[in-house]
């Protein structure tokens, strides 16, 4: 069956991935399976929306300047939006690190849980203001559809 060439490929949403291999937590670049769909609801109508999936209970956090986080697993499978300040994440063993800024490009998705990472990560937040994000843990812990397009953190331009 041939595809309309005048139909417009389907936009999807990628995501830097804390994911873990082999008992290591590392870096990955994920495309979540569910496509950008145009809304009809009123307010919105046409802009693009990407489903997530299910969320937990969400929390909002206000984590000072210059904090360190220290080496930590994911407490659950859940994405983090940062909103404000900067993020550097890195990983034990390994040279991959990954700089978040809040805004526009700031949500990430951790899902290296204590069962599955045997050390963890390590963020810190070195901007002289304070980071804000907000966690939001996917229901039941289940982690999203996806295919991992490559190690280490997505690329500006791959980030939709």
């Amino acid at each position: 069956m041939a595809t309309d060439p005048s139909r417009p490929k389907p936009r999807y949403l990628n995501v830097t991935a804390i994911s873990a291999k082999n008992g290591a937590s590392t870096i990955e670049c994920w495309r979540l399976a569910a496509p950008f769909k145009a809304s009809s609801e009123a307010g919105v109508s046409g802009a693009s929306f990407a489903q997530l999936g299910k969320a937990g209970s969400a929390s909002y956090a206000l984590i000072p300047a210059k904090f360190g986080g220290g080496l930590y697993n994911a407490p659950t499978v859940q994405y983090v939006a940062f909103l404000s300040g900067t993020a550097v994440v890195s990983v034990p063993d390994s040279r991959r690190s990954v700089t978040i800024k809040g805004g526009r490009d700031g949500l990430i998705i951790a899902v290296d849980t204590a069962d599955v990472s045997k050390l963890g990560y390590n963020t810190k937040y070195p901007s002289e203001e304070q980071t804000i994000g907000i966690q939001i843990p996917t229901a039941d812990g289940k982690v999203p559809a996806h295919t991992v397009l490559y190690l280490g953190p997505c690329k500006k331009e791959y980030s939709l």
